[in-house]
């Protein structure tokens, strides 16, 4: 039997590379065993959802229909409230927003409804990334390109070190922000810059805001790219979507719910897909997210766990590792300045403790002669456990690299 031979581009998922890499390696008895190397929210769920979810009333009138595609207007309507108190942007809910069953399954999807394939066709990503991007691309027959985000340039992507011959050839771009795994929100002119050549070049953006309610300043919020393209007069979002999700603002990973938004051409055209895909939330879930959308206290409550995580480990960590403190997100995306993939096998033996290779997140990019690979010598530490926990993996840590 014949596959889609593109099944063979893609590579083994990062989590997969970690099981592998420590599998002959037994964590010490000793301790308890602390896993940081996934991105899932680990804070209490806000319980207005719950109770939503539980209702009588909820399940009867909604286990007995079919979903629409388009999801309910209420639940548009909802998303578009609190995006135009939290962006200051107006969306229309008929024809510019559409939710999505989480923002991994709509981050895929977008791809498959906008491009065509073949060899002149590619896309965009950073790197390191969030590898969906890249399965994405390739399993709709295209070819991805890189642009690195380096500590060594405070983690800012290097969008200019693109030929103009690849933006010729681009089709869609992803962008991140606040940025996984660094944690860098993208300025407001390096998002004018990529909007002026998604115009010259007529090429998507994909904007990835899955983090955009986690930032460290109140005075420094993320902005949505949505909100750059209403200030350069382009009030129909022309060739720009992004995407919004319960998961890490709401702590909701099981949810899976969030939203596209922007250009309602790429809307229109993403709905027609997803009406053959079959990909339409249930309806008690567009109900629990239509709570969660409506309420902010609780997001506001999980900010100040974040903050509190990330001073205290912090205090811990800068001791012995050289920090580049995040500006939204819940990582630290830490320099080693020696293998990765040895330090995290060694941390797993000697301390019991699992984080992400940065290698494992990147892919090696042939620049100016000379092969780099922005995630090698990195690791990726998500503070998602409750303060107790992290508070011990960090002095784990700290005890690992005093003892190298």
């Amino acid at each position: 039997m014949n596959f889609n031979q593109n099944l063979t581009k893609l590579q083994p998922y990062p989590f997969e590379r970690l099981n592998n890499l420590l599998a002959e390696n037994q964590p010490t008895t000793l301790l308890r065993p602390l896993n940081l190397s996934i991105g899932e929210p680990k804070h209490k769920p806000p319980e207005l959802v719950i109770d939503e979810m539980i209702s009588a009333s909820a399940m009867n009138s909604s286990l007995s229909q079919y979903p629409a595609t388009k999801g309910s207007q209420s639940l548009r309507e909802a998303i578009c409230s609190w995006f135009v108190s939290r962006f200051e942007t107006q969306l229309n809910p008929d024809t510019q927003v559409l939710p999505v069953n989480g923002t991994r399954e709509g981050l895929f999807s977008i791809a498959q409804s906008v491009l065509s394939g073949g060899e002149s066709s590619s896309v965009g990503m950073p790197n390191p990334f969030y590898q969906i991007y890249e399965g994405a691309a390739l399993l709709a027959g295209s070819t991805p390109f890189f642009f690195n985000h380096e500590t060594t340039n405070g983690n800012r992507p290097n969008f200019e070190d693109v030929d103009h011959s690849v933006w010729q050839q681009c089709d869609l771009l992803y962008v991140c922000s606040p940025a996984n795994p660094s944690g860098h929100i993208l300025s407001d002119e390096e998002s004018k810059w990529l909007l002026e050549k998604s115009i010259e070049h007529d090429f998507v953006i994909v904007s990835d805001e899955c983090y955009s309610e986690i930032y460290m300043d109140e005075t420094k919020k993320p902005k949505s790219l949505l909100q750059i393209c209403k200030e350069l007069g382009n009030s129909s979002f022309k060739n720009c979507v992004v995407f919004h999700s319960l998961s890490k603002r709401s702590n909701l990973p099981g949810l899976r719910s969030g939203f596209i938004a922007g250009d309602d051409n790429v809307i229109k055209n993403f709905l027609k897909y997803r009406t053959y895909h079959g990909s339409a939330m249930p309806p008690q879930h567009q109900r629990a997210s239509e709570k969660a959308w409506g309420d902010e206290q609780h997001v506001v409550q999980n900010r100040h766990l974040y903050r509190q995580k990330f001073d205290a480990v912090t205090q811990v960590l800068e001791t012995s590792f050289s920090l580049n403190e995040p500006d939204g997100g819940f990582y630290h995306w830490i320099n080693l300045n020696c293998s990765d993939e040895v330090f995290c096998q060694k941390l797993f033996q000697q301390q019991a403790v699992k984080v992400m290779p940065g290698s494992f997140l990147s892919r090696p990019v042939n620049r100016n002669g000379s092969v780099v690979n922005p995630g090698a010598q990195h690791i990726r530490v998500a503070w998602v456990a409750e303060l107790a926990e992290c508070i011990e993996a960090a002095q784990r840590m700290v005890a690992l690299k005093d003892s190298l």
